[in-house]
Parts: structure tokens; C-alpha cells; sequence
């Protein structure tokens, strides 16, 4: 099996190489069959590995020895158990369907092939970080995964907003990289090693003496997660994801860049759970991410962006279920998340291109009779997102949200409340943007009506749907069945999803619990409410955003964070390289030490100067000078 393991990442980095070095040479359609077929052997050998993983086989063991430093081994090599399965799998058939939409996305543009091979790298990259056994593979998948992201956010690099965009998301990740790496080097300090399984089988003995070691590396490790997945306060380059073309939106939201963080949180469970403060800064930041963003969305009319902002609301879901110990229903909802999120953007980027590059909401409208299928899959995903039962998200949300109920992690009745407040915001929001961009009146111009999208973009759409459907009752029982196993390590007294599954007796007393709680109907008002304002009284939404005046205008800036940064971090990182420049380069190196030396020279050579001008009476003048004051030395006894 070590080939077949070895032949999921391998399989994308062939093809990305290929796409990449020979694209002119293959032509176009060469790179996306090349790129297809490599992600779907990765795709299959997911599948088969997932199959052998459910029969009670496991891995874990090196490839190679990349360096020996001592005692210390850096090795590549593979952990594969029912969580880096499950995460394999649903990677490479998003990514499988990104590629796929690809081709009827980016048609015509000039670096087709160029992003075929960024988008099979971007699957490597991710591949590599979920089957790490050690935290340096880890940390090599994490990065990739940020150098591919900086090239895709930017692959329209002839626009400013798209550079800047990719700048923004690059730096705000260098923020969190580095807690990270810190994380990694006090792991490396305490226990040499960077294998996860000796990490983990020392540290209860580490916290025992003293939990601060345990505790400040979790927190390190949660830095970079907050970065990668995006969290409040590092948040703010997601958004700005979305100058990037339509399918790398969906590939980073919906199974790669931003899942790493959720992923990472999950794996270091043994970790995490000696912490319990560790565990309270994780379930708080999440759930204010959660409220947060979601308020926001309710003011964007740039429908992808309405989609980015509902995704940083979702890992705020997922990261206040890591909080409260509950990382099998975080990992829950980030598969069922994977698969409407991805329907969701896509079905966005199909309106897109229908009108002709048109992103305002409030310029569509009436969308429905002219794209169907556009319309229905992006229902399903909307409808999944809200979380009505049956679809995908009702179950990985109300678990979540249980699970926050249960805990007794400090912080959990304030995540509770943002959590369940959440409920109707995103039902809200989602619902907001169906009946703005498909019902109504038609706000487009007439003489360029939209049309449906080819069958290379709607099939995707199609396969996506089905799982926002079906998965929550597939993926939910493997997780109330205890499915991750030894996957996930979680302390007694913090099991609350095993009371869950205890009270509601599987998924169909889960079913009946919810529909009489209040996220359900919370959901349900969310729903109604977007209908009446954007579709009965659609007079109302600009007399609320009025009679809120400074509060909506707040949220709408997305709370002034952009331009905090701006002028805390890039405006101050500018003016202290302009003191530098100026007082140390221009004053103190040129001024004194370079200009100024060489002026004090030129000064003390003047007065020298003076005394070998080469006039004869001037010299003789300087004798008698001197022979007199020779004589006064001599006469007085100056020198006694």
C-alpha cells in the first residue's frame, strides 16, 4: 500500500509539472486532460485507501530521511488513519470537480495552462500537509499551501486589486506562520522530535509538570491556524481572496488553504486537550468569528464575496467546535461545508459568466427562468448552508452547536449564544443572496440577457449538490458511531458529542430533536425574513441600513479592521522604514559616519594646510616662533 500512498500526492505534482513546463507544447486541452486524469488517479487511490482504512488498516511510518542533525531525524512520511483518509477523499474530489468546472470557467483566457498546473500544485500542497506524520511535512504542506494560494489570489497579476489582494494574504499569513513555527520550534525544544506520535505520547507527562509548556504551544499552533483558516483577528485577506478567478475561490474555501488550520487543531487533539485555556482562546475567537462575519455578509452585494464572507462564518462554526472538544463534528462540518460551500461558488462563478462578468446582485435578478440549473444546485447549497434537515448542514451545524451547549469549557454559554445568533444570520444572508440574484424583476441590461452554462460547469455543479444533500446522513453516522476512533483523542470529561449520541440515538432521533430546538427555527425565520425584505417589501432593507446609520456603516467597512491594519501595520511598518532610511541610513551612516568623517579630514587637512603654505618668510616667522616659546619653557619652568 506504501505506492498506492505515494501515488495521491505524486499523481498531482505530475501533472502540475507537466501542465506547467511543457503547457505550450501540450496546448490547452493537453493541460486540463493531463491535470484531470492526474487528480482523478489521485481521487481513486483516496477512495481505495479509504476503503482499506475502514477494513482496520492503518500507517504509519517514514518514506526518507530527509536530514539527520544529532539525535534529530527529519523524515518525510505518511500518517494514514480515518481522519487523513476521510480529509484525502474529500480534497481530491472537490478538487477533481474545480478542474472539471475549469475548463468551461477559464476558456480563453491566456494562462489556461498555467492554472491547470497552480490548481493540481494546490492539490499536492494539501495532500502532503493532511497525510504528515511529522510536523515538518506539516509545516512543508502549510506553506505550499500559502505559496499556491499567493499565486492563484494574484493570477490576474495585470490588476492592482488582484496583486494587492495576494500581498494582503501573504502577509496576514506570515502573521500566523510565524506562531506557528515558534509552535513547532518549542515543540522540537521539549521533546525532541518531530514525529507526532512520540509528541504525543510525551506530553501528558510535560503537562503534568507544569501545564504553561503545553499551553503556549497550542496557542502558537492555534496562531498559524488563525491565520490559515482565517480567524477573527487575522480574517482579513479571505475576503479579498475573490480576485482570483471563480474555481481557485471554491478550491481555497471549500477543501484546501482554509481547512488547514480546522485540520491541524483536530490532528494535535492530544495536545489541545491538556489545555483547558488553550481550548477557551480557541472556542471564543470562533464563535466571535462566527457572529461577526456573518453580519457582515448580510451587507455585501458582490455575491462572491457574500459566499467568502459566509465561509469565514462557517470556520468560526468549526472552530468553536474545536474549543469545545467536539473536533469529530468540526471535521463533520467541514466535509459537508466542502461540498455546498463548493457548490455554492461555483454556482456563483456560473452567474458570472452568464453576465458577462457582472458581480452586483443588484444588477441581476429575475436569473432563475434563464439558468435552472444554476439555480436548484445553488438552492440545495443554500438551503444545506441555512442547515433544514435532511441537507448536509443541518447535522454538522446543530452538533456544533450542541456540542458548545454541553461544554464546560470556559467561555462556552458566550460561544453558545453567538453560535445560535449565527443560526438565523446565515439563513438570512444566504437566503438574501437567492432571492436577490434569481427572483423578482430583471435588473440586467436587456440586449445582453443571461444564458444557462455549458455542461462542463453545470455537471460539477450537479455531482457537488448530491453530497450537499446526502452527506450529512453518511458522514453523521460515521461520526456518531464513534467513527474517527483513535484518530481524535478526547478527554472524558470533555466527550460531549458521545452524551450526544447517547441522548439522541442516532441520526434519526437527532432529526426529531432538532426540528423542535431553537436552530431550526431560527433557520426558518432567517429564510422568511429574507423573503419579505427582498422580496415583499424590498423597500425595507434601505430604510433598516438608514435608521442604523454609524452601526450598519460599521459592519458594511467590515469594522474598520482594513483600515486599522492600514494604518497600524502598513502605514507604521512604512514610517518606521522612512526613520530607518532617514536617521539611520541618510543621518547617522552617510551624515556622520561616511559624509562626516570625510568632512572632519577635509577640515583638519585645511588647517595643516595652513602651516606648509611654501612662503620663505612664513617658515622663518614659525622659527622664531618657536625658539621664543622654547625659551619661555626653559626660562619659567613650565615642565618643573
Amino acid at each position: 500500500m506504501k505506492t498506492l500512498y505515494l501515488l495521491v500526492p505524486l499523481a498531482p505534482l505530475a501533472g502540475a509539472i507537466v501542465a506547467g513546463l511543457f503547457g505550450r507544447a501540450i496546448g490547452r486541452a493537453g493541460a486540463h486532460w493531463v491535470t484531470i486524469l492526474s487528480v482523478l488517479v489521485s481521487f481513486i487511490a483516496s477512495c481505495v485507501i479509504f476503503a482499506d482504512v475502514l477494513a482496520g488498516n492503518t500507517f504509519n511510518g517514514s518514506v526518507y530521511t530527509w536530514l539527520t542533525s544529532g539525535e534529530t531525524r527529519l523524515e518525510i512520511g505518511f500518517l494514514i488513519d480515518r481522519l487523513s483518509a476521510l480529509m484525502m477523499v474529500v480534497v481530491t474530489f472537490v478538487s477533481l470537480m474545480v478542474h472539471v468546472y475549469t475548463i468551461g470557467y477559464m476558456a480563453g483566457d491566456p494562462g489556461y495552462q498555467r492554472f491547470f498546473s497552480y490548481l493540481s500544485l494546490f492539490t499536492f500542497s494539501m495532500l502532503m500537509l493532511v497525510m504528515a506524520n511529522n510536523f515538518l511535512q506539516l509545516f512543508f504542506g502549510w506553506e505550499a499551501v500559502g505559496l499556491v494560494s499567493y499565486l492563484l489570489i494574484g493570477f490576474w497579476y495585470t490588476r492592482p486589486s488582484a496583486t494587492y489582494a495576494n500581498l494582503k494574504a501573504f502577509l496576514v499569513n506570515r502573521v500566523g506562520d510565524f506562531g506557528f513555527l515558534l509552535g513547532i520550534a518549542l515543540i522540537l525544544s521539549h521533546f525532541g522530535t518531530l514525529s507526532y506520535a512520540p509528541v504525543f505520547d510525551q506530553a501528558p507527562g510535560l503537562a503534568a509538570g507544569g501545564g504553561l509548556p503545553v499551553t503556549l504551544i497550542c496557542l502558537l499552533l492555534f496562531v498559524g491556524a488563525m491565520g490559515k483558516s482565517a480567524q477573527f483577528p487575522l480574517h482579513v485577506w479571505l475576503p479579498d481572496s475573490m480576485e482570483g478567478p471563480t474555481p481557485i475561490s471554491a478550491l481555497i474555501h471549500a477543501a484546501t488553504m482554509v481547512t488547514a488550520g480546522i485540520f491541524m487543531v483536530a490532528r494535535m487533539s492530544p495536545l489541545f486537550e491538556l489545555s483547558q485555556a488553550a481550548l477557551s482562546t480557541v472556542m471564543v475567537i470562533g464563535a466571535i468569528t462566527a457572529l461577526s462575519m456573518g453580519m457582515v455578509a448580510l451587507t455585501q452585494f458582490d455575491i462572491k464575496r457574500v459566499v467568502a464572507y459566509s465561509t469565514l462564518s462557517q470556520l468560526g462554526y468549526m472552530t468553536a467546535a474545536l474549543g469545545a472538544s467536539a473536533y469529530s463534528a468540526a471535521m463533520f462540518h467541514l466535509m459537508t461545508h466542502a461540498f455546498f460551500k463548493a457548490v455554492l461558488f461555483l454556482a456563483a462563478g456560473s452567474v458570472i459568466i452568464a453576465m458577462h462578468h457582472e458581480q452586483d446582485m443588484r444588477r441581476m435578478g429575475g436569473l432563475k427562468r434563464y439558468m435552472p440549473w444554476t439555480y436548484w444546485t445553488l438552492l440545495i447549497g443554500a438551503i444545506a448552508s441555512a442547515g433544514i434537515p435532511p441537507f448536509a448542514g443541518f447535522f454538522s451545524k446543530d452538533a456544533i452547536i450542541e456540542a458548545v451547549r454541553l461544554s464546560g469549557t470556559p467561555g462556552a454559554a458566550f460561544a453558545y449564544a453567538c453560535v445560535l445568533a449565527c443560526v438565523f444570520v446565515t439563513a438570512a444572508y444566504t437566503f438574501r443572496m437567492v432571492f436577490m440574484a434569481f427572483h423578482g424583476e430583471p435588473r440586467f441590461d436587456p440586449k445582453h440577457p443571461p444564458h444557462e452554462s455549458p455542461a462542463v460547469v453545470t455537471i460539477p455543479l450537479v455531482l457537488l449538490a448530491i453530497p450537499s444533500v446526502a452527506a450529512g446522513w453518511w458522514i453523521g453516522s460515521l461520526v456518531f458511531g464513534d467513527y474517527f476512533g483513535a484518530s481524535i483523542l478526547v478527554r472524558p470529561e470533555h466527550a460531549s458529542l458521545a452524551k450526544m449520541a447517547a441522548d439522541y440515538r442516532g441520526l434519526g432521533g437527532f432529526i426529531l430533536h432538532g426540528l423542535a430546538t431553537p436552530p431550526f427555527w431560527l433557520a426558518v425565520a432567517g429564510i422568511a425574513a429574507a423573503w419579505y425584505l427582498y422580496r415583499v417589501r424590498t423597500d425595507l432593507p434601505g430604510r433598516i441600513a438608514r435608521a442604523f446609520g454609524p452601526l450598519y456603516a460599521l459592519v458594511e467597512r467590515k469594522y474598520g479592521f482594513d483600515e486599522l491594519y492600514s494604518i497600524v501595520f502598513a502605514a507604521g511598518a512604512r514610517a518606521i522604514g522612512t526613520g530607518f532610511w532617514k536617521g539611520g541610513d541618510q543621518g547617522t551612516i552617510d551624515g556622520f559616519m561616511v559624509n562626516g568623517s570625510a568632512r572632519l579630514v577635509g577640515w583638519f587637512s585645511g588647517v595643516v594646510r595652513l602651516l606648509q603654505s611654501g612662503l620663505v618668510y612664513w617658515y622663518a616667522f614659525m622659527m622664531i616662533f618657536g625658539v621664543c616659546a622654547m625659551y619661555a619653557l626653559v626660562k619659567y619652568r613650565v615642565f618643573g
